[in-house]
């Protein structure tokens, strides 16, 4: 990088500016993410891509005076007595308390617009009761007779409910592909909504260390059409009826990432 002519304050800002831009830039192509399965995930992603543009300068401005003030006022060989004593500005003390007052209540307001339209209730929409237990994930289908299953099956393109709860710890229902998780509360139950919008098969994953095997805390969630998704769910129920107790019956071709 060029050196920059000037009064040293000068040179920070520019530096910064550039560091500003190039870092911005650097963060955005970064790939952070996995394929979007879920209607939600371009929501989300927008959202912490305007983290990034909010955070990335910020972080570069307080290192960039940081150092600057290290370097300007430092203390010279030899020079033991305190520095000069300074009085405060008050119009700077003032600028810099609302700038980051609006800066934050801007995110969190459009944080909480889209929470709020992402846990919004839609027609149609299928209910799963999700039970963890050290080390396990259950899934039951209240609106498919009670249908107890340890695999996980949703049809794409319809609304589904999570209500979650625990057995024991705190653990945290996540599918990385859908973005939205929630965590297990012992006594309490957390509802998370979601849309599978990409055909496949995806982990569920504890996203909360809940122990020695919080690991091994995976089973999968296969996201296939309405049509198979239905046929799945009355062989289950048949076998269910036959067998008894929980059904890992999956579907026979399974949609495909």
């Amino acid at each position: 990088m060029p050196r920059v002519k000037g009064h040293p304050l000068a040179r920070m800002i520019t530096y910064s500016l550039i560091a500003a831009v190039l870092g911005t830039v650097a963060v955005l192509l970064l790939d952070w993410f996995p394929v979007e399965a879920s209607t939600a995930a371009g929501s989300i992603d927008r959202l912490y891509d305007v983290l990034l543009i909010a955070s990335v300068p910020i972080f570069v401005l307080v290192m960039a005076v940081a150092i600057y003030s290290v370097i300007k006022f430092r203390a010279r060989p030899g020079d033991l007595g305190d520095g000069a004593p300074i009085h405060g500005n008050t119009r700077l003390e003032i600028l810099w308390v609302t700038v980051p007052f609006i800066m934050v209540t801007t995110l969190a307001v459009y944080g909480w617009l889209v929470l709020d339209d992402l846990e919004a209730k839609e027609p149609n929409t299928l209910v799963v009761e999700v039970r963890a237990q050290q080390f396990a994930w259950r899934f039951t289908y209240p609106g498919e007779g009670g249908l107890k299953a340890n695999q996980l099956v949703l049809p794409k393109d319809r609304p589904v409910e999570f209500r979650v709860t625990t057995n024991d710890v705190v653990h945290d229902f996540w599918v990385p592909q859908f973005r939205l998780k929630t965590d297990t509360v012992p006594g309490l139950t957390t509802k998370l909504r979601v849309t599978p919008s990409r055909l496949g098969r995806y982990d569920v994953v504890c996203a909360e260390l809940c122990g020695i095997g919080h690991s091994t805390m995976r089973q999968a969630v296969r996201v296939v059409p309405q049509s198979e998704y239905s046929s799945w769910a009355a062989n289950a129920r048949k076998q269910q009826k036959t067998v008894g107790g929980e059904t890992p019956t999956e579907p026979e071709n399974p949609g495909k990432q």
